[in-house]
């Protein structure tokens, strides 16, 4: 089962590396509607995942372990949120696809910032795949291994385009291909460390694992409201090309926890 699982959470950092790839392939650089509706089928999946892979999950657990059910899925949200929210306001980094510096001032480069910018964000994408992977190894969580692994899967299909995203306006400042695929797979680097991590703590502690689960789920929706929903928002022309990825991302991570979940 370790290999089993250790295959499991490196699955979302082969998403990111296939879509920095991109830059090997696509010789000008994304168009902003094409950027706006990967943007936004990202901004799907996960606000998905958060619900029936997390929140959902958590709310069952405290209910079967005595607790009053919706206590951990709140307290473990808004701490997800909080803590997040604190550490977007420390860390200098640029909003992905954006231009102004975030955080505290820093000096950087552009593309330094942006690398960091969704570094920041792929970590709470890691711990959500630790924490629900934790679920099925111990059992009786109400948390399968198939639903571990649709998870991953779905975190996978929306890290395809942030490496994209990431990799190609890279190389459009100038950068080698082999630097800016390099920059862009290694930003999806922190998802497996951080779910091995989430996983051994975890583990230890499963009766705060309704928690953890919420903990990872306010994570993730701080990420779709602050990094990717402004982008969606950027620009005056008329563009439904970001809500339309939302829907599609949406209803397939959904597809995808609940066939398999």
């Amino acid at each position: 089962m370790a290999m089993c699982v250790l295959l499991g959470v490196m699955i979302p950092f082969v998403g990111t590396a296939l879509g920095s790839a991109m830059v090997f392939l696509m010789r000008n650089q994304m168009s902003r509607g094409l950027q706006k509706l990967l943007l936004g089928f990202a901004s799907g999946v996960m606000i998905a995942a958060s619900v029936w892979s997390l929140l959902i999950p958590a709310i069952s657990l405290a209910g079967e372990q005595g607790k009053v059910a919706w206590v951990p899925a709140t307290v473990g949200f808004l701490l997800g949120m909080i803590f997040f929210l604190a550490l977007g306001g420390v860390m200098p980094h640029l909003r992905v696809g954006g231009a102004e510096l975030q955080g505290h001032k820093a000096e950087g480069k552009k593309r330094t910032m942006l690398v960091l910018a969704v570094t920041l964000h792929n970590i709470p994408e890691g711990m959500a795949v630790g924490v629900t992977f934790a679920g099925a190894m111990i059992g009786d969580m109400g948390i399968t291994m198939a639903g571990a692994f649709a998870l991953a899967l779905g975190i996978a299909i929306q890290n395809f385009p942030e490496g994209a995203i990431i990799s190609m306006p890279l190389c459009s400042e100038g950068i080698s291909r082999r630097r800016a695929f390099f920059y862009g797979a290694m930003s999806g680097i922190v998802e497996p460390l951080g779910a091995l991590i989430t996983i051994f703590f975890t583990r230890r502690v499963v009766s705060v694992l309704p928690y953890f689960l919420s903990f990872a789920a306010g994570a993730m929706i701080y990420v779709v409201v602050e990094e990717l929903i402004p982008e969606l928002k950027q620009g005056k022309e008329e563009d439904s090309s970001g809500i339309i990825g939302v829907a599609v991302g949406f209803v397939l991570m959904m597809i995808l926890d609940v066939a398999l979940g």
